[in-house]
């Protein structure tokens, strides 16, 4: 156990007894407990291989490569259709935890395995993703700006384009364009 995760474990007003669980969980399967994005994060070979996070409905485990894990028993979610990798198991309870030790940590031992043998996800380019109109329109009339958001990274670019598009009407998208006008020119991401 790493004492910088322990606050984690005891600051949660829901999930508690749940989280706890996993943890132990987990930590049975000999990975290294580090506090990452502000959660436990359990690596193995200094890989992430799996994190504990909590919701409003429920808490979870994500495995950072779970569309890799074979998945026998069909408990890996997809949490939005936008998530390329990472696959959750969900528990409302402690009983379901407990119920699901065993196949949770055979799937961590493959998820170490996975890591183990280099392997990796084949994720969708930035080309792959569509650009809302008016972001194109803005893009063929500023080459400034056309410039700025072609250097950014294919991270950042895949963030700014799943968040215009999201919008369903052409005023929201419209306005969420203006606004990050300035931080693309400004070569930032849409968090930074």
């Amino acid at each position: 156990m790493n004492p910088k995760v322990d606050f984690y474990f005891t600051k949660a007003k829901k999930w508690q007894e749940e989280i706890k669980k996993l943890r132990t969980f987990i930590l049975d399967c000999h990975l290294k407990e580090e506090l990452k994005w502000g959660v436990p994060c359990y690596t193995f070979q200094n890989s992430n291989v799996v994190l504990i996070h909590t919701f409003k409905d429920y808490c979870a485990v994500l495995f950072h490569k779970g569309v890799l894990l074979k998945d026998p028993k069909g408990i890996l979610i997809q949490q939005t259709e936008n998530v390329q990798a990472a696959r959750q198991i969900r528990f409302t309870s402690i009983g379901e935890i407990t119920k699901l030790e065993k196949i949770l940590k055979a799937y961590i031992f493959e998820a170490c395995e996975i890591e183990e043998a280099g392997l990796k996800v084949p994720m969708k380019t930035t080309k792959e993703y569509d650009v809302p109109e008016e972001f194109q329109t803005k893009l063929n009339k500023n080459a400034a700006l056309k410039k700025a958001f072609h250097a950014l990274t294919p991270g950042r670019q895949r963030g700014y384009l799943l968040y215009f598009s999201s919008a369903k009407q052409v005023k929201t998208r419209e306005v969420r364009i203006e606004k990050c006008l300035k931080q693309i020119l400004n070569g930032k991401g849409l968090e930074d």
